[in-house]
């Protein structure tokens, strides 16, 4: 399948903050609907695993130099994308230019507590800085109180520019959070404001993902959209576990050794659910 990576066509409706989008450049194979990505036993960095990886630092503390590292190692093994709090989306999306790698800020992070507007704007400021993909955390407060209209709003500031500016958007349930109907409801709303994936976790949460959450979260959705697992997530079998449980990316700061275990390895491929 062949992905556009030009520039939309006509002016984004996000111009007056956002200088240039563009669509997202990495959609992966399995983002893509491929059914089998390759974990190559010699040579390099397994590309398909490596692809569906968001290579993340979200520390508070995150320094300069470990933030270029970040790109380095994202260059270096062909991840998916850096996934980094706003402050650094600028200085990622320079460092990468034209290295394939995207760059993932988070809005309303870590705890989705700030109002749809805020989020908004945070949305317009990391695109203008250069994001190419936004995780947005939910206001799980508004979740659980059963205001649904207000989670449905909260939604739609983030993935409406992002449709407009052709931008992916990624919605965080945080579901260690929720009981299994409140994620049901969290997955629903996220699909039905157009966001191009739910996400299991934002790992400063009580818990991180879960195979049995990512299962749940992909019969909701179905197979057109994707699952994001994060929180957690340490080494290759976790990996094939989430993707086994239907998970289509991947965010995890031990990215590099993942890709390590998955060069060593003598199986030849990892079989992805249908997704």
């Amino acid at each position: 399948m062949a992905v556009a990576i030009g520039r939309p066509a006509g002016r984004c409706p996000c111009h007056s903050v956002v200088d240039d989008c563009y669509p997202n450049r990495l959609q992966g194979v399995l983002d893509a609907g491929a059914t089998r990505v390759g974990v190559h036993a010699s040579g390099g960095a397994p590309a398909g695993v490596a692809a569906m990886i968001d290579h993340t630092l979200l520390k508070p503390d995150a320094t300069r130099e470990q933030i270029e590292q970040l790109c380095r190692e994202a260059a270096q093994f062909g991840f998916a994308t850096v996934c980094v709090n706003p402050v650094w989306v600028a200085l990622c999306a320079r460092t990468l230019s034209g290295s394939g790698v995207g760059v993932c800020s988070v809005v309303g992070f870590p705890l989705g507590a700030t109002t749809a507007d805020v989020k908004g704007y945070e949305t317009r400021r990391a695109m203008f800085d250069g994001a190419r993909e936004i995780d947005m955390v939910i206001n799980v407060g508004a979740l659980k109180s059963g205001d649904l209209r207000a989670v449905e709003h909260d939604i739609d500031a983030v993935t409406a520019p992002c449709r407009d500016c052709q931008v992916v958007s990624k919605v965080i349930i945080e579901a260690a959070l929720l009981t299994d109907d409140e994620k049901v409801t969290a997955c629903t709303l996220a699909k039905a404001a157009g966001a191009d994936y739910v996400k299991t976790s934002t790992g400063f949460g009580p818990g991180g993902a879960t195979p049995a959450d990512v299962a749940l979260m992909r019969r909701v959705v179905g197979a057109t959209m994707g699952v994001k697992a994060a929180g957690g997530i340490r080494d290759l079998e976790a990996v094939k576990a989430m993707v086994a449980a239907g998970a289509t990316r991947v965010g995890a700061s031990a990215s590099v050794r993942i890709v390590k275990e998955a060069s060593q390895e003598r199986s030849g491929s990892v079989t992805v659910g249908g997704y």
